[in-house]
């Protein structure tokens, strides 16, 4: 596994590569890895012959620079885990290769950005599409993989790549759950004991909401109050988002459930906000 800091040297390893007609499956994390980044870097390796990931914490999508401060980071592990996986290439750019001083160029989705959850993490998805757009530049990748749990970052990565006319695959992996149903997330291992206990009930508000879409003559607003509901249930839990929208172009739905639902919400537990989503088909 060849572990590369600096740009050049991450360009040089994959045009070693493509010398040797391998395509390129890349993999951006931030680090603090679990086996939910490991099925993406598995997925990325069956669509690809080689794969390379990334580690970047990448502050321009923080709000807080105290969340920033806080994200969990152990790079030993993570190159333990992703030498383990039979990863080809590691890029570790610190901030200032990614943004060199006088950087002033950002990429931004103007609708996608700003709506559902932008609205509840402001400048999140400009910071989001800023850093893959550099990321991309740099690896060059014939496919990216990204998890599904962030549903409307994926749709706004999509959305980059189309209008910029990139040719790289966008590949969403399945949202992977802890045995309890928690999606896994770097962010769970800051949640106090009770908070991680609590934090359930995001999924199971998605079950609860997917089984109330099964039933004849269900609407938009019955999934809406079967979470809103379930999470108010919940003491720990301040329901910060929640969006229902087509699983297309996220456009808002109304009504009985005829088309294919994406649903997004985001949970704050004392100071540690949590994501997740389902996709439900009428």
């Amino acid at each position: 596994m060849k572990i590369c800091r600096s740009i050049k040297d991450c360009r040089v390893a994959v045009a070693d590569l493509r010398r040797q007609d391998r395509s390129i499956g890349f993999v951006p994390t931030m680090g603090a890895l679990h086996d939910g980044h490991l099925s993406l870097v598995r997925l990325a390796q069956a669509n690809a012959t080689s794969s390379v990931v990334s580690i970047f914490v990448n502050p321009t999508q923080f709000g807080d620079a105290a969340d920033l401060d806080l994200y969990p980071r152990d790079e030993d592990r993570d190159l333990a885990l992703l030498h383990k996986a039979g990863v080809d290439i590691v890029f570790l750019p610190d901030a200032d290769t990614i943004y060199p001083p006088g950087d002033e160029t950002i990429v931004e989705t103007t609708r996608l950005a700003n709506m559902l959850h932008g609205k509840v993490r402001p400048g999140h998805f400009r910071g989001v599409t800023s850093v893959v757009n550099r990321l991309f530049n740099i690896a060059q990748p014939d496919v990216a993989v990204f998890g599904e749990k962030d549903y409307q970052q994926l749709m706004v990565i999509r959305q980059m790549v189309h209008d910029l006319h990139m040719p790289v695959g966008i590949i969403g992996g399945p949202t992977r759950r802890e045995a309890d149903g928690l999606a896994m997330s770097s962010r769970n291992q800051r949640l106090s004991p009770a908070d991680r206990l609590a934090a359930v009930v995001l999924n199971r508000s998605l079950d609860l909401a997917e089984a109330r879409a099964c039933s004849t003559g269900a609407t938009v607003d019955d999934i809406r109050n079967v979470i809103i509901d379930t999470i108010a249930a919940e003491p720990r839990a301040k329901l910060c988002g929640l969006d229902t929208v087509t699983a297309d172009g996220l456009n808002s739905l109304h009504g009985v459930i005829i088309e294919p639902l994406a649903i997004m919400i985001s949970v704050q537990f004392s100071d540690i906000l949590l994501i997740d989503q389902r996709v439900i088909q009428p």
